[in-house]
């Protein structure tokens, strides 16, 4: 099937997008969900601060390393048979992990739950190459980044509410993956590409793209950017809302919900945003807009005024995420689209990976108190992306 019309317009009525606004919703789930409980943990399975980030990690480890070969498997096969699976395996072993289980079996049901939800939002956005383009793509796009921030912001909100009830609850919240699942297996259109060559050319192809200048600094900041929210926002900072200011799992899900209200406000205007800027100069400004909230949440001395300033990280990251959605998708052909996609995806599950766990540890080891190390490190990293982000912006500036 060719790409939709390159008209502006976003199709609502779509049962297609539709689907994918869904994928993508479920796909963004797995860690905000249950960011907000993350401190509760510890008294739950007797954990220290460093154990409580293997939840994080155990879930985005898969990601790593499976994204490349979701993508190329969709190339092949098509991605009805690859998004279906994927939605039962999240919703199936997310939900698991409401029985009750031991913390190692929590964290195996995270490994096999990161499994089904690592492969969703890069086939998400896949299908958007797939079946749009021009500045329709652009608008879609922009859509999809806001209805993610959207979600964002509601699910830790949720998860806080959830977890009120019992420390359980939110990981049965993960079945609604099953229903997505459903729908989907009926609305769910498989795209008309060209067949991909045979699998030697096809792998030299997608390797020989991934190794372009350009293509690395995309790896580089998709990696910093989920290094810094998965680590320093929803990790450290979560952690610190509870030990310094003793903040409940609501209220931190109420603070963290201002991130992805501000990141689906600028998201949703990106198709606008982007007829001024070229997407390199606006990941540029995002990390501008990184910084700035991670020196502020540094400086500030109330739980108000550390909201206040996650609205700069939310604003950033509303421009950086399309920002590389759009530019990767249009690096190649469908051919290679949703392969290219999974190794965009890879970098960022890599950086939701480590940063938790390299955050936390840090603080742990070189400190000989974790909260003393948690605010070096907002300093230390807001001075600098801040730093960087201008800097390149700059750069990209007098290139054009």
């Amino acid at each position: 099937m060719p790409a939709r019309r390159v008209r502006g317009d976003v199709p609502w009525s779509s049962a297609l997008f539709q689907t994918v606004l869904a994928c993508s919703l479920i796909g963004v789930m797995g860690v905000p969900l249950i960011s907000p409980i993350l401190p509760s943990l510890r008294s739950v399975f007797g954990i220290s601060d460093a154990q409580i980030g293997l939840v994080i990690t155990a879930y985005t480890l898969p990601g790593v390393f499976l994204t490349p070969f979701i993508g190329l498997i969709s190339d092949r096969l098509g991605r009805r048979a690859v998004v279906l699976p994927l939605l039962t395996l999240f919703g199936l072993a997310g939900g698991g992990i409401a029985l009750g289980p031991p913390f190692r079996g929590v964290l195996a049901l995270r490994f096999v739950q990161g499994i089904g939800g690592s492969g969703l939002m890069v086939l998400a956005i896949t299908l958007i190459g797939d079946f749009y383009a021009g500045e329709r793509r652009n608008t879609v796009m922009g859509i999809n980044g806001s209805a993610i921030g959207i979600g964002a912001a509601a699910y830790p909100l949720l998860g806080g509410v959830l977890a009120a009830v019992r420390w359980n609850v939110p990981f049965a919240f993960f079945g609604l993956s099953l229903v997505v699942g459903a729908i989907a297996l009926f609305t769910l259109e498989e795209p008309a590409v060209d067949d991909p060559p045979a699998i030697g050319p096809y792998v030299s192809r997608v390797i020989s793209v991934v190794l372009v200048p350009r293509a690395l600094g995309l790896w580089a900041a998709a990696f910093l950017t989920f290094f810094l929210f998965y680590g320093c926002i929803l990790t450290v900072l979560s952690l610190l809302l509870s030990d310094v200011y003793g903040l409940s799992s609501g209220q931190i899900g109420l603070l963290f919900g201002a991130v992805s209200i501000a990141n689906a406000s600028i998201a949703s205007q990106y198709g606008r945003v982007s007829r001024y800027f070229e997407a390199e100069e606006l990941i540029a400004l995002g990390f501008v807009g990184f910084g700035i909230s991670l020196l502020g949440v540094w400086a500030a001395s109330t739980p108000v005024l550390i909201g206040v300033m996650l609205l700069c990280f939310g604003l950033g990251f509303g421009l950086v995420m399309p920002s590389l959605d759009t530019t990767v998708v249009g690096l190649v052909s469908g051919q290679l689209r949703a392969s290219m996609m999974g190794v965009l995806t890879s970098m960022l599950w890599l950086g939701q990976t480590v940063g938790p766990i390299a955050f936390t540890g840090f603080a742990g080891v070189a400190f000989d108190e974790p909260v003393t190390g948690y605010r070096f490190l907002l300093l230390f990293w807001g001075v600098a992306t801040l730093v960087s982000g201008g800097l390149a912006f700059l750069a990209l500036d007098r290139r054009s």
